[in-house]
């Protein structure tokens, strides 16, 4: 048998473009199969076995639920009642513990905990397989993946991935991606095919950049570019890699300070930083990397990190 309980969450509405916010709408539907608990005491809802709650086109699930609430100021609140217990307090955290997914039908993220701060409006997961899955990109963590609906943002710490649609892939130490506004969203993507369905306004959030710290990584179909820091753009499809900069290929390698790196070409060109040279082991009868006769100069750098 599945419980039902609606939960009234009386907080602002706030005009986002990211649809795994959880802020924003209306009432919450949470709902369980094994029971609904509320802990006047500790001011929490508990939902237990295939816990779900739903707001807004967004649905939380977990093997737990737990809603916790306080009194809220101002003006005179419903009371308490067997449909919403809660009365006028509004929700200010959500906690999902063991097979947590956060969805919507063009976005999801997955983990095994995950906590919802209302106030910060901030969601972290924590534990084995994080994941945040976008139209365009699947940004993968060991340690935990944060969700900053406001500031249209996600942070991927430990070991963090990021693959395009496409198959090109960044990893680092941390990856920090920043999404598209609705508006810029709709004007980047592709255009329908002949027949086709274009997408839904505000449903998915696009990637505009990432930017990768720490032991950054780039794979192209023959060389492989590390470096400290990186900026990458789905867009364009380039990145800026900076720091302890070596192209690799086979047994060659380049060192510099800073490579830009076209992954729809497959091709990265090594710049030298001002007044030096670019360095590199090439053996003989080996095809050196192509980017050794690549001018050291520095192109702008928008949006890189410093």
């Amino acid at each position: 048998m599945i419980r039902r309980l609606a939960l009234v969450l009386l907080l602002p509405g706030l005009a986002l473009a990211q649809s795994l916010d959880f802020t924003r709408g209306g009432p919450v539907e949470v709902t369980a199969r094994e029971g609904i608990e509320w802990r006047q005491a500790e001011q929490a809802v508990v939902a237990i076995g295939d816990a779900r709650a739903v707001r807004d086109g967004v649905t939380l699930s977990a093997d737990r639920l737990t809603a916790r609430y306080r009194p809220r100021g101002g003006a005179a609140a419903p009371q308490p009642d067997a449909q919403n217990p809660v009365g006028g307090s509004e929700i200010w955290r959500l906690e999902a513990d063991g097979n947590v997914r956060i969805e919507t039908p063009a976005e999801r993220a997955e983990g095994a905990r995950a906590v919802y701060d209302m106030d910060q409006a901030v969601m972290v997961l924590s534990g084995g397989a994080l994941r945040l899955t976008t139209p365009d990109a699947v940004l993968t963590a060991r340690d935990s993946l944060e969700y900053w609906p406001q500031r249209r943002m996600a942070v991927a710490r430990g070991d963090a991935l990021v693959v395009a649609t496409d198959g090109r892939r960044i990893r680092a130490d941390t990856l920090v991606g920043h999404f598209l506004e609705e508006g810029a969203a709709r004007a980047a993507a592709p255009a329908p095919a002949p027949g086709g369905r274009a997408g839904v306004p505000g449903q998915g959030s696009r990637i505009e950049r990432v930017e990768a710290f720490g032991a950054v990584e780039i794979r192209t179909a023959e060389e492989v570019i590390r470096g400290d820091r990186g900026v990458y753009s789905p867009l364009t499809g380039t990145a800026r890699l900076t720091g302890n900069v070596r192209i690799t290929r086979g047994e060659n390698q380049l060192n510099g300070a800073e490579a830009i790196v076209d992954l729809r070409a497959g091709t990265a060109r090594l710049v030298a930083a001002p007044g030096e040279r670019v360095q590199g082991v090439v053996l003989p009868g080996s095809a050196p990397p192509a980017q050794q006769q690549a001018p050291a100069q520095r192109p702008p750098a928008a949006g890189a990190p410093r």
